[in-house]
């Protein structure tokens, strides 16, 4: 049936009424969400986004999560100019990484590391905030006497070079090391690193001493765990309540593994002198999935490691021998990476899945469960996670309405064009 210009006219004023109505609707909506309250930044945290996966999301999609979940702090172990340039103007700080691979080369041709510099952290600032290069990733837990004697000379050559190209005071350098390079971890104040790597890891206190720059532990209270569930407490490592245990020099007492670890390195570094270098844990983390021989690798132990770990980190935490001084601490890991080998745990310290979907629900308070992501009915609602503050909550959302509002002006201005 044809419908004269009077009844298009009608029909078309009708649909723009009700376009109209929706707009006025969405946008009071995103007026109610906008005005939340601005995060604490203690309420922020750093997270590891490792890539050794084949279904994982692009890099503009993940910028948006992590923006809603309150992470402003990334640390990659490469230097994906696709990441560096998703990231570009979201105001979050990367620590991007050179492999083993190059330090040899960059150690005894400092060219090179002007050249990597140059490509890889140059160009993408400041748009991106690089904050710092780790040159090198547990070094010292190969056989690999060439890689480690390059390791501080690389480091150097990268410092001199960012210095080159007037990036010294923005970037830092440096490098992470496993907790195994200490010798002793408890009592935390008898903390010592092992006596092989003292020739090495002398200097490079010294440089970062000098150039200001963190040492960066990956520690695991997991692995520790896993290796004696028998003497080792579950709570204990989980940050939930327990006695504790006390050191007998120092009579302080720590109530979880990690602190007692971050202390140990710090005492380590104090038996060769120095008191002025910071500790930043690099890695640390709970798989929610492991082998038979895994003891302790569940959903539930991974969502109570992280939340309550969350939690000290919202609170701005020290350590008992460093009260004042908050917990600095990069999450491992982002997604669950279905190509990295050796155990099955390995696939699963991600908080979430590729597809976007949380692995388990984290809650800030104590131990968690394994509901997910998921509102009422199953279906995935990205801010019913108890992972997400209400700020948090009320960013995603505010994107997906304005997402909403766009489409109905433009839809409104489709109408105007067929009314004229």
């Amino acid at each position: 049936m044809k419908l004269n210009s009077i009844e298009e006219k009608d029909i078309n004023r009708i649909i723009l009424n009700n376009i109209n109505q929706c707009v006025l609707t969405e946008c009071a909506e995103l007026g109610d969400v906008v005005c939340v309250p601005a995060v604490s930044a203690q309420q922020k945290f750093g997270i590891n986004y490792g890539q050794i996966a084949n279904d994982l999301p692009d890099p503009t999609r993940v910028a948006g999560l992590l923006q809603s979940m309150n992470v402003n702090k990334v640390k990659l172990y490469d230097a994906d100019p696709r990441v560096l340039t998703a990231f570009a103007n979201t105001g979050v700080e990367f620590i991007i990484a050179v492999g083993n691979e190059n330090l040899q080369t960059m150690a005894s041709n400092p060219a090179a590391a002007r050249q990597w510099v140059a490509t890889h952290v140059q160009p993408y600032i400041p748009a991106t905030r690089i904050t710092c290069v780790t040159v090198g990733n547990e070094v010292f837990s190969s056989n690999d006497t060439v890689m480690m004697s390059s390791l501080l000379p690389a480091m150097k050559a990268v410092y001199a070079a960012l210095g080159g190209l007037g990036l010294g005071s923005q970037v830092t350098v440096s490098s992470a090391h496993s907790v195994n390079v200490l010798a002793t971890s408890f009592p935390p104040s008898s903390g010592a690193f092992r006596e092989e790597l003292a020739e090495y890891i002398q200097p490079i206190l010294d440089f970062h001493a000098q150039t200001g720059s963190p040492f960066l532990i990956n520690a695991y209270p997991f692995f520790a765990y896993k290796g004696s569930p028998g003497t080792v407490s579950l709570p204990y490592v989980l940050f939930e309540p327990n006695p504790g245990v006390r050191d007998p020099n120092t009579n302080l007492s720590y109530d979880n593994m990690l602190y007692a670890q971050i202390d140990a390195v710090y005492a380590a570094m104090k038996a060769m002198g120095h008191t002025d270098v910071a500790v930043r844990i690099s890695e640390t983390g709970w798989p929610s999935k492991g082998d038979e021989d895994e003891t302790g690798a569940t959903v539930q132990n991974a969502a109570a490691y992280n939340g309550n770990l969350m939690q000290r980190i919202a609170m701005g935490q020290g350590t008992p021998l460093k009260p004042n001084v908050p917990i600095d601490v990069y999450v491992f890991a982002l997604f669950n990476e279905d190509m990295k080998p050796g155990p099955t745990s390995e696939r699963n310290y991600g908080l979430f899945y590729p597809n976007g979907s949380p692995v388990y629900a984290i809650n800030s308070g104590g131990s968690g469960g394994s509901g997910g992501g998921f509102g009422p009915g199953g279906s995935l609602n990205p801010y019913y996670t108890s992972m997400f503050s209400s700020s948090s909550k009320s960013l995603v959302r505010t994107t997906f309405l304005t997402e909403r509002v766009m489409l109905l002006l433009l839809l409104q201005a489709i109408v105007i064009l067929l009314q004229s």
